[in-house]
């Protein structure tokens, strides 16, 4: 990883529909070695796939909750039994395997206090082996970053 690819991945977090002739320039480098170098950061993992950011208000979901979950038993097969269920509800955005009082920490996007009702008592209560959850509806999004400063 030298100063250029590091220059790519910043161009291309920036703005991931950047054609190459662009990116080429952007980065002064030629267009096929641009390329190259492109296609070499995707096959060693470095980019794994390209999105459209959505944005969560105009989506219908401009609240987060963040949950704490503490299950009964934190055995493997219990946390695999856990994750693979979160990973099926929708409005889970993100879920951290924790240290400390909480088994996981989730982002929750929501309509409303309601909607976040709904949720809690037909999902997340229902999970396997859920012993408690604490949820804090965040008030307001201070930053959200995508870029992931490059080393």
């Amino acid at each position: 990883m030298d100063k250029i690819d590091r220059a790519i991945l910043h161009e291309l977090q920036l703005d991931g529909r950047l054609g190459n002739n662009t990116l080429a320039q952007r980065v002064s480098l030629s267009e096929s070695a641009c390329l190259r170098r492109v296609r070499r950061l995707e096959d060693n993992g470095f980019i794994r796939g390209y999105v459209g950011l959505v944005d969560q208000s105009s989506a219908g979901y401009p609240d987060n909750v963040f949950v704490r979950i503490t299950l009964h038993s934190q055995q493997q097969d219990d946390l695999a039994a856990f994750e693979k269920e979160a990973k099926l509800l929708p409005e889970v955005m993100e879920c951290y395997l924790m240290s400390g009082d909480a088994d996981y920490l989730l982002r929750v996007i929501v309509a409303d206090a309601r909607d976040y009702e709904r949720i809690h008592s037909q999902h997340l209560t229902r999970l396997p082996g859920v012993a408690r959850v604490h949820s804090s509806f965040a008030l307001r999004t201070v930053t959200k970053k995508t870029e992931i400063p490059v080393r």
